[in-house]
């Protein structure tokens, strides 16, 4: 399946859609647009106006993965808005084998760390594994891209996107990433890790984005997704799925004042991570308020949100559950302070409400107002319903109040069927 058509069957995802989405008429990329006043926590404290004060000179039309990130790096933090056209391919045509260091070879990789020859109470080391080392250090470097503060990466159209790369948004301030279809990076070089859990895991890089330690960011219209390589597609070695892909989203390392709104997150195992770590405190403790609202969770396993130390406001989303493989939506994670409310969700026959919310630690959630299947559901009694043993507490202790408008859950699943994602702002 080629993107153009991946994109054209995300924009046309017959399970939510109650009517044909009507043709966007062809216009210009909405470049200049600022996140609304009171818009998520992205519009606090000044708002998000990303390079929406750029001029001409500061306005780049890319077309080619290294267009894209020479205009990243052109001239200081002044305001620069840099227009995606077509789709941009990160890897190259050389695909993983041009990343390769000299005498790399996962054949040698395999025999070497199979955990008959190996065992499995000892991290890998030795020549194979500084060698897949060296060549992941060289596909860092080359599908990575570092997005300055006052800056807006905007597509053009309703096709354009990145293939195979990894936006980073590190440090920065006031950013706007809007209307691109972004492909999972795969990982070229995964390492084996025979320690991590019961029979080891293979371990992957590269988010399709990262917020870390960034504020004023609005993530808006985009769709993430595996697009040609989903985890089923992927082969097992050591009787493990060699995983190739990491999150579509984090929000990490003291990252603040975030809002994400009417994306679409498809097809995908651990999607959206706000706090990567119990013991990273010192960094994000009274940081990470984040906001996510209308957007689309189609078939995403777990980590929609996970959430540590963040004020995370969920509202107006829809969540459509896979048939398989479900793990939970929202994850109370520590010191998290979770508000999801009148968010629609989407249950398969087997799985119960009570999986939409997993305890991780203990900490308060709001949860009020949600509907199951179109009918309302109290999702953290249903919770302790279900697992009594793992009981979550109510009452978050704090209110919301960076909305613009909230609508009836009820109407969630045909409005955000129709509007989120890419190719589709108004």
């Amino acid at each position: 399946m080629t993107m153009r058509v991946a994109l054209t069957l995300l924009a046309g995802c017959t399970a939510l859609a109650l009517a044909a989405p009507a043709t966007a008429s062809a216009r210009p990329a909405p470049a200049r647009d600022t996140l609304p006043a009171r818009d998520g926590w992205a519009s606090a404290d000044g708002g998000t106006t990303g390079g929406g004060g750029a001029g001409a000179a500061r306005t780049h039309s890319v077309t080619t993965w290294e267009e894209f990130t020479a205009a990243l790096s052109a001239g200081g933090d002044g305001p620069r808005v840099i227009e995606v056209e077509g789709v941009l391919d990160a890897t190259g045509p050389g695909g993983c084998a041009a990343f390769e260091a000299e005498g790399y070879d996962f054949a040698e990789y395999l025999a070497a760390y199979d955990p008959a020859v190996w065992g499995r109470d000892r991290p890998v080391s030795g020549e194979q594994e500084e060698l897949r080392a060296a060549s992941a250090a060289r596909q860092a470097a080359a599908v990575t891209a570092h997005i300055p503060s006052n800056t807006t990466v905007v597509g053009v159209g309703r096709h354009a996107g990145i293939v195979g790369g990894s936006l980073r948004i590190k440090g920065a301030d006031n950013v706007v990433v809007r209307n691109l279809t972004l492909e999972s990076p795969l990982d070229c070089f995964p390492q084996w890790d025979p320690t991590d859990g019961e029979r080891g895991a293979w371990n992957s890089e590269y988010d399709s984005a990262v917020v870390h330690g960034s504020t004023h960011v609005w993530l808006d219209h985009n769709t993430f997704t595996d697009g040609d390589h989903p985890d089923s597609s992927l082969p097992s070695y050591y009787g493990e799925l060699y995983q190739r892909h990491d999150g579509e989203l984090d929000i990490v390392r003291g990252a603040d004042l975030v809002t994400v709104s009417w994306n679409v997150f498809a097809d995908h195992d651990k999607t959206l991570m706000i706090g990567n770590s119990d013991g990273a405190g010192d960094t994000d403790r009274d940081k990470l308020r984040v906001t996510l609202h209308h957007n689309l969770f189609r078939d995403v396993v777990e980590r929609a949100p996970r959430v540590r130390f963040g004020k995370v406001d969920a509202y107006n989303n829809h969540y459509v559950v896979p048939r398989e493989g479900y793990q939970y939506s929202f994850g109370v994670g520590a010191e998290s302070r979770l508000v999801a409310e009148a968010n629609a969700v989407t249950l398969p026959a087997g799985v119960g409400a009570g999986r939409v919310l997993k305890k991780w630690k203990d900490a308060p959630v709001t949860a009020g107002h949600n509907h199951v299947n179109g009918r309302r559901v109290d999702l953290v009694a249903a919770h302790n319903a279900e697992f009594p043993q793992d009981a979550l507490r109510s009452g978050a202790g704090w209110r919301p109040h960076l909305r613009t408008h909230v609508d009836h859950p009820r109407a969630v699943p045909r409005l955000v069927g129709h509007r989120a994602g890419a190719g589709r702002l108004r």
